[in-house]
């Protein structure tokens, strides 16, 4: 008797929220930003210890992160130099992608 064909299985993709505009995306379309012992550090590959939260890569996101939505979801304050590293991060990135603001209001 011939085996019965299964539908393949959709491979899980691991959804986060970005802190800056709340939207729900696949984890690697962010960018993690993790508390360490070290101070705030943003993790380029998404594996370093510590408590992490997540931004789109727009500025207008970390402008609002900065805010106190980072801080928040870290728990914990950002220091000056803590500030300053997002910052310096931050300045190279785009103001917001089209797909990004229609995304955001709903468009």
């Amino acid at each position: 008797m011939p085996k019965k064909k299964t539908a393949q299985r959709r491979k899980h993709v691991p959804q986060r929220t970005c802190v800056g505009c709340l939207a729900v995306l696949p984890k690697r379309s962010l960018i993690r930003i993790v508390r360490t012992t070290d101070g705030i550090q943003i993790d380029p590959i998404g594996k370093m210890a510590g408590r992490g939260t997540y931004l789109h890569n727009q500025r207008s996101c970390w402008e609002r992160g900065m805010k106190g939505a980072i801080a928040h979801a870290l728990k914990t304050e950002l220091t000056e130099e803590d500030k300053q590293r997002l910052i310096a991060a931050m300045v190279n990135l785009p103001e917001v992608e089209p797909a990004h603001e229609e995304q955001v209001n709903g468009g």
